[in-house]
């Protein structure tokens, strides 16, 4: 069996973070879209950890949970106005979300 080493945790990544890509750009649901978010930073956090570990240096997970607190708040505050979006307009469409501009 062989060892995983930093290449496979950097494949992993890449693929999260180009499906998170994807979702963000194609997609026009913004729950998916907040979700596609989460992926690219939960990308960026297995790349943080992996070559936190690598390196033997704890500043890349410190990084990643500060990340992590982040993703929660912006996770927090978009469901937020998206629930007070929908309880206006009765829609969750990107395209519909225009009409919050001034």
């Amino acid at each position: 069996m062989t060892p995983i080493t930093p290449v496979h945790y950097i494949v992993l990544s890449a693929a999260l973070f180009t499906i998170g890509v994807i979702g963000v750009l194609v997609r026009r649901n913004v729950i998916v879209i907040l979700m596609s978010i989460e992926l690219i930073l939960n990308a960026v956090n297995i790349n943080l950890i992996a070559f936190s570990r690598q390196l033997g240096d704890p500043v890349g997970q410190v990084f990643a949970i500060f990340i992590i607190c982040v993703a929660a708040a912006e996770a927090a505050v978009g469901l937020g106005i998206i629930l007070a979006f929908y309880r206006n307009k009765e829609t969750v469409n990107i395209d519909e979300m225009s009409l919050m501009r001034w």
